[in-house]
C-alpha cells in the first residue's frame, strides 16, 4: 500500500483529502505543520508528499528545500498547495526543487487523487 504524507494547517482540507486518498486505497499520514511533517518523514519515508505552502513552524517551501537537500528524501514526489491569491513560480519550483505541481485552493480532492495516481503509477513503471 502506497503511503502519502499530507501536510496542511487547515483541518478541513486535511480531512477531505485524507478521506479521498484513503478510500482510493492509500495509507495517509496527516500533519498540521511542516515541522511535524519533517519529523514524520524522518521516521518513515512516504511515497509522496502533499504540502500546503503557508503553515506555522515550517512552511511548505522550507520543507521542500530541506527534503531536497537530503539524500534519503531528494527524489520523493512533492505536490504544493497554496492559498487563493498566493502565487508561486511553478517553473522555478520545478527546476529548483522538483515540485510536481502547485495547486491553488480551493481545489477538488478528486484533482489531487488524479495527480497522486498518475505520479505513483509512473514511478512504478
Amino acid at each position: 500500500m502506497k503511503h502519502i504524507l499530507l501536510c496542511d494547517d487547515d483541518v478541513t482540507i486535511l480531512r477531505a483529502v485524507e478521506i479521498k486518498l484513503t478510500r482510493a486505497g492509500y495509507r495517509v499520514t496527516c500533519c498540521g505543520d511542516g515541522q511535524a511533517a519533517y519529523d514524520s518523514i524522518q521516521r518513515e519515508l512516504p511515497d509522496m508528499i502533499i504540502s500546503d505552502c503557508q503553515m506555522p513552524r515550517l512552511g511548505g517551501l522550507e520543507l521542500v528545500r530541506k527534503l531536497r537537500s537530503e539524500e534519503a528524501t531528494c527524489l520523493v514526489p512533492f505536490l504544493m498547495l497554496t492559498g487563493k491569491g498566493f502565487e508561486l513560480p511553478l517553473e522555478d519550483l520545478r527546476r529548483d526543487y522538483a515540485v510536481l505541481d502547485v495547486m491553488a485552493k480551493p481545489f477538488s480532492p478528486r484533482e489531487i487523487l488524479h495527480i497522486v495516481e498518475t505520479t505513483l503509477t509512473a514511478s512504478v513503471t
